[in-house]
């Protein structure tokens, strides 16, 4: 995938996950997107641990599934960011 999909893939899935995810993240746009981009190797590689049951480092497409995926990934990463932060 190119440089502008994935930066677009970021944009959509952290900019939904940030929506749906209750209280307050911060950041703006740069981290929303960094965000969307962690959570498609997130969700790409939870999807491929589910489906084939071993880990791989992949990334979803910019598709609705590899958008929905990557949304389940972002909020994964918000949760597990906000874990790291609230212990640290």
């Amino acid at each position: 995938m190119n440089l502008i999909a994935w930066t677009v893939l970021g944009l959509l899935s952290g900019a939904i996950a940030k929506a749906i995810y209750p209280g307050s993240q911060g950041g703006g746009i740069l981290s929303t997107i960094v965000l969307g981009i962690v959570g498609a190797f997130v969700g790409g590689s939870l999807y491929s641990l589910i489906t084939t049951g071993s880990i791989q480092l992949a990334a979803t497409s910019l598709s609705i599934p590899g958008l929905a995926i990557s949304v389940l990934g972002a909020i994964v990463a918000i949760y597990l960011w906000g874990l790291m932060a609230r212990n640290a």
